[in-house]
């Protein structure tokens, strides 16, 4: 892969591409749909994983059948962008759970951030009483998703 810094060979690739498909696979199925031994495959694994490739592994769960029924998609602009207010808004953003995925963006709005609640009413709340308070905000604009067609975590690997 150009540009990361780090040498990703095609063997590596398809090692990247079946633990995104399924990352409870052993390492001796990994190393059978590889075509290696298990022993360079597992170091293969360990080499990605310390390079920061792989950062970690994880279940993934149904928000609705957990109970969140809602995703939104807020905007944030702050009130000035010195790094003290910068570090506060992000701090605090990295404390709330609900905050599931949170990027700071170029354009008319300083940071998108993807939330999850159960329902309408604690959305709400949530943003009246903890997202609104976190000091430098400015602005929000929220939008609500009405259908969820794609979410996926898994990278295009090629």
């Amino acid at each position: 892969m150009s540009g990361t810094g780090v040498d990703i060979d095609p063997t590596d690739r398809k090692i990247l591409q079946i633990i995104q498909d399924n990352g409870r696979l052993s390492n001796a199925e990994i190393a059978e749909k590889v075509s290696l031994s298990p022993s360079p495959c597992w170091k293969r694994l360990r080499r990605l994983e310390s390079e920061g490739v792989i950062r970690g592994y994880q279940a993934t769960l149904d928000r609705r059948l957990l109970g969140f029924g809602v995703v939104a998609f807020v905007n944030i602009s702050l009130d000035n962008h010195t790094e003290k207010t910068c570090r506060a808004f992000e701090a605090g953003v990295l404390a709330m759970p609900e905050v599931i995925s949170c990027h700071n963006t170029t354009g008319a709005h300083d940071y998108l951030l993807q939330i999850i609640a159960e329902d309408f009413d604690s959305y709400s709340e949530f943003v009246l009483n903890r997202l609104r308070t976190i000091p430098g905000v400015k602005e929000m604009l929220s939008t609500l998703s009405m259908r969820e067609l794609k979410s996926s975590l898994k990278l295009p690997i090629k």
